[in-house]
C-alpha cells in the first residue's frame, strides 16, 4: 500500500505552521502530493434595520474571509519548502464539511489536536472528532509542536471493532516504515485471540510486532493506552474511533474523546 495524495487542515492559529510542516514531512517520505485545504463560514446577520444593512454586511463579512483564507494560503506556500507537488483548496464554507468533502482525493488528511490547552485557531479551525466521523479516510491527529513524524515505535491499540480493523487497514504504509510495533489489547480480557490474530498479521507484511495486553476497563482505556505510549516512548499511536454510540461518547467521554483531547503524540484514527 502506498500514500499517494495527503491533505493538512490550514488555518491561523499557531499551531498550523507546525502541523503542515509535519505533512510536508510525511509528503516527501511518501513522494506524495501535498494539498492545503482551508475553509471559512460566513456568518449571517442575526439582524439588520433593511435588506441593504444586511447585504453590506454580508460583502464585509466575504471580504474578510477571503483576507483569511488568502493569509491560509500564505502559511501553506511558506512551509512546504521541499515538496515536489502541492495544491491547495479554498472556499466559504463550514470548515469540516468542506475539508470532509476534499478528503474523497485524499489518502491521509493532517489536522490539529483540539485540546483544552491547546490555542485557539480561530474562524478556519476543523474540530478533529466531528471531522473523523465525516471524512472516509485515515485522519491523521497533530498536536502543537510536532514538526515531523519519525514512525520509529507505533503503538497500535486493538480492540475488535471495525473502526480498529479498518485502523490496521489503513495504519499500514506507515507501519511497513517503523521499527517496532507494539500492538495492545484493550478492555479486561486483553482481546486474547483477536490479538494474537492481528500480531500474526502484521508480522505476514514483514513487521516487527510484540503484543501486549492492558487490562483496564472501558472508563480507564483511554489513560491507559496514553501511559502506554509514554513508557514506550512511541513516535505513533494508531486505533479506531468511536467504537460505542458517538453521540453517547461525545456527551459522557470515551477513549476516543479522551485521547483526541490529550495524545501527546501524532495518533492515525478511522472510523
Amino acid at each position: 500500500m502506498n500514500v499517494a495524495s495527503i491533505m493538512v487542515s490550514v488555518d491561523l492559529g499557531p499551531a498550523a505552521a507546525d502541523r503542515i510542516q509535519l505533512a510536508a514531512s510525511l509528503a516527501g517520505r511518501f513522494e506524495a502530493e501535498l494539498v492545503g485545504v482551508a475553509a471559512r463560514q460566513i456568518s449571517s446577520p442575526a439582524y439588520s434595520t433593511s435588506v441593504y444593512a444586511s447585504l453590506q454586511v454580508t460583502d464585509v463579512e466575504v471580504a474578510r474571509a477571503g483576507q483569511d483564507l488568502e493569509q491560509a494560503r500564505l502559511v501553506f506556500d511558506r512551509n512546504v519548502e521541499g515538496v515536489a507537488r502541492t495544491g491547495w483548496r479554498s472556499d466559504l464554507a463550514e470548515p469540516s464539511t468542506y475539508l470532509a468533502r476534499q478528503a474523497r482525493a485524499a489518502d491521509v488528511v493532517v489536522v490539529g489536536r483540539a485540546g483544552t490547552p491547546d490555542p485557539e485557531p480561530g474562524f478556519l479551525t476543523v474540530l478533529p472528532g466531528p471531522f473523523i466521523v465525516e471524512a472516509g479516510r485515515p485522519v491523521l491527529v497533530a498536536p502543537p509542536g510536532i514538526e515531523s513524524l519519525r514512525v520509529r515505535r507505533v503503538v497500535v491499540a486493538w480492540k475488535d471493532t471495525l473502526e480498529a480493523r479498518r485502523a490496521v487497514l489503513h495504519s499500514l504504509p506507515f507501519l511497513e516504515r517503523s521499527d517496532q510495533v507494539l500492538l495492545v489489547g484493550v478492555g479486561p480480557a486483553g482481546d486474547g485471540e483477536g490479538l494474537n490474530d492481528v500480531a500474526a498479521y502484521l508480522s505476514r507484511h514483514g513487521m516487527a510486532v510484540t503484543p501486549h495486553r492492558l487490562g483496564s476497563d472501558d472508563a480507564g482505556a483511554g489513560e491507559a493506552i496514553l501511559g502506554f505510549v509514554a513508557r514506550e516512548d512511541a513516535d505513533l499511536l494508531v486505533m479506531g474511533a468511536y467504537g460505542h454510540s458517538r453521540m453517547r461518547e461525545w456527551m459522557f467521554g470515551g477513549v476516543t474523546r479522551d485521547v483526541l483531547q490529550n495524545t501527546p503524540v501524532c495518533c492515525l484514527m478511522s472510523n
